[in-house]
């Protein structure tokens, strides 16, 4: 039995002589180590410069959307522009046929009540809307009152006539109407 146990030592040597060349033979050579750290660092300066590349891209991103916005406040009012350009057509209109000899007054309002609805028209297209509160309760919100006049036939308070007619653009006042108020 004495025999067994120095068996048994030299077969665990023999063992871990054999795991241990085969540790050394996984192990990466020098020549494999190189080749992993050019290999890395050709992958970080791939990297580098795809993040050089995404930080110009936001730039240019940047740049074209503050043209934008540039733009956008320069021209915002181009289609009213335009749209006031009829109004204005419509006035000239009407100022030649008042110059005209055959030119009577009733042409002349007409053409006047012509150009108003035009002119309306193309304020309500872009959200003007006209505030007129003739006979209505006075609202010091929207309204101004100019004079306040004592009448016993008409409710206390009420608008009796208007003076100016106010506006809103998109619900926000942009003038009160100007108005004569019941006492």
């Amino acid at each position: 039995m004495t025999k067994k146990k120095p068996e048994n030592k030299n077969q665990k040597k023999k063992e871990d002589i054999e795991v241990a060349i085969q540790a050394a033979s996984q192990m990466p050579k020098e020549d494999d180590l190189q080749e992993q750290l050019i290999q890395a660092q050709q992958s970080a300066k791939d990297n580098w410069g795809k993040l050089l590349r995404s930080q110009a891209e936001m730039e240019n991103l940047k740049r074209r959307n503050a043209k934008d916005v540039e733009n956008a406040h320069k021209f915002a009012l181009d289609g009213f522009v335009k749209a006031l350009l009829e109004v204005k057509d419509s006035l000239s209109m009407g100022i030649k046929t008042a110059q005209e000899e055959k030119a009577t007054v009733k042409h002349i309002v007409e053409g006047l009540e012509m150009t108003n609805k035009v002119f309306l028209s193309t304020l309500e297209k872009f959200g003007v809307e006209i505030i007129n509160p003739e006979g209505e309760t006075f609202n010091p919100e929207l309204h101004e009152a100019v004079t306040m006049i004592p009448m016993l036939d008409k409710d206390s308070n009420s608008v009796l006539e208007v003076i100016q007619f106010g506006f809103t653009l998109n619900g926000r006042l942009v003038r009160p109407a100007m108005v004569v108020v019941v006492q």
